[in-house]
């Protein structure tokens, strides 16, 4: 942690099965109960190599902030590495840029819980269910950290029992003919709708946008970098276990839905978990199902919170927020980020109460031009990081990006083409022009407040204070 941060230091709260089950948390979010069904429908069975395709991209993003997170644990995470490789701007952009991609994250996740709570009480207008959303996830925010990553692995536990339950189901289904007087279904639905890929490669590719939006919140593990135990064991592992994971929990759930249903009836009969549950006679699926969608929305907002009021945290030691910002409560959390935070959210509570359904669909892709951007950047810092290492360095890494450089350009190159589909989509379109005029915004006010100057002079003397210190 840098010195210019007001007295106390974060607390390392959070343990090794937070970290793992909060970076599982986020990454499975809305986007596999509700996003999936949209995919579905673009590239069929297709989209299962879609998923693991991206899944392979996004574990080398993970290990390229890995190779940085364990040699330096800091709360900025990837926008320190940015400023420190990629320089001030990169730091400054990579920063409010990831701020604004979760409080547009969290508004939809907030939205969707007015949504999953009408199934149960349809008098009760949304706006209201999404206030109190927010002021929960901000008050389990405001307290320890470690009261955070214990709701948050029990968020996640729920999700993770009911996916499993559902791949359980579902499989005995295929085999044994469970809820199907003993006659196995099989796998043959994978085919016989048209082949694998009834809309060809162009209905996978377009599929692309909403896969990567899935995997959206699977960079958190290098946030929390800041407050955990055993940085070096917890993180390296975490990251590890996390693409094999999402590789089951997505791959495993959707091939054993698509191989029950015809992926071309999938989304328009209500979610394939709830079906697949009633399939066997659990009358309340619908309402189990809606529970669990529920927990998943709170909790990725949840995340959300986390890591915004980590980054303004960050942004404020670098004077580039206000610096009450980095001010840390009794607790050792960073309360009035968590605060800040929580008011911009309060306009997602506003939106729902006045704006059309259509401006939703823009911040989720506006989001994911923001999470390619913020992913673009951890590769790009680390192939500076490493090209800033001498040979013996190299050697003695702990924790290194396998095939480098090679993983790491063609991880690149991967993003850039996600970014050039987002413009085939009228829907995503959105994306490309919102997106560039936020980051021409962001460069507009770095330099018209002239951080740009006393940041030279700053980063010198951290330097000099650096170079003392040793890697």
């Amino acid at each position: 942690m840098s010195s210019h941060h007001q007295g106390k230091e974060l607390q390392r709260g959070l343990e090794e099965r937070h970290i793992t089950l909060m970076s599982l948390g986020a990454a499975i979010g809305v986007g596999l109960f509700l996003g999936s069904a949209t995919a579905i429908q673009m590239a069929g069975p297709g989209i299962l190599f879609a998923y693991a395709f991206s899944g392979m991209i996004m574990f080398f993003i993970m290990r390229a902030l890995g190779e940085m997170a364990i040699q330096r644990p800091v709360a900025g995470s990837f926008s320190t590495y940015a400023r420190e490789y990629l320089g001030p701007l990169a730091g400054f952009i990579t920063g409010w840029n990831y701020w604004f991609l979760w409080v547009t994250t969290c508004m939809a996740e907030i939205t969707a819980v007015g949504i999953y709570m009408e199934y149960w009480f349809p008098a009760v207008p949304r706006w209201i269910w999404a206030l109190a959303a927010l002021v929960l996830m901000t008050a389990v925010n405001v307290m320890a950290v470690k009261a955070y990553g214990e709701l948050e692995f029990w968020f996640a536990l729920i999700k993770i029992v009911t996916i499993a339950a559902m791949i359980i189901v579902g499989a005995a289904m295929i085999f044994w003919g469970l809820g199907n007087g003993g006659i196995a279904t099989g796998i043959s639905n994978l085919w016989n709708h048209g082949g694998l890929f009834p809309h060809g490669l162009k209905g996978v590719l377009l599929s692309l946008q909403m896969v990567m939006f899935a995997y959206l919140g699977i960079e958190m593990i290098g946030v929390t970098a800041g407050e955990v135990k055993n940085p070096e064991k917890s993180l390296s592992r975490a990251i590890d276990t996390v693409f094999w994971r999402i590789l089951l929990f997505y791959v495993g759930a959707l091939f054993v839905i698509m191989s029950i249903y015809p992926w071309s009836e999938i989304g328009t009969k209500g979610s394939p978990f709830v079906l697949t549950f009633e399939q066997i006679g659990i009358k309340s699926a619908a309402g189990i199902i809606n529970f669990v969608v529920l927990t998943a929305a709170l909790s990725s907002c949840n995340s959300g919170i986390f890591s915004t009021a980590r980054m303004l945290f960050d942004l404020a030691g670098h004077g580039e927020a206000p610096k009450r910002f980095g001010k840390i409560t009794k607790t050792g959390v960073p309360g009035f980020a968590v605060l800040a935070s929580a008011v911009a959210l309060l306009i997602g509570v506003l939106l729902n109460y006045i704006v059309p359904a259509k401006v939703f669909t823009w911040v989720t892709s506006i989001a994911t031009f923001g999470a390619i951007w913020t992913w673009g950047i951890i590769l790009l810092s680390q192939i500076r990081y490493r090209k800033s290492l001498k040979l013996e360095e190299v050697k003695q890494m702990k924790y290194k990006m396998p095939l480098f450089p090679y993983t790491s350009y063609i991880s690149l190159a991967f993003l850039a083409f996600v970014i050039v589909l987002l413009a085939f989509s009228p829907d995503t379109r959105i994306a490309l022009i919102i997106g560039p005029v936020w980051l021409l915004l962001l460069v507009g006010s770095y330099f018209g407040k002239g951080f740009h100057k006393w940041e030279n002079k700053r980063i010198s003397a951290d330097k000099s204070k650096f170079e003392r210190m040793g890697p």
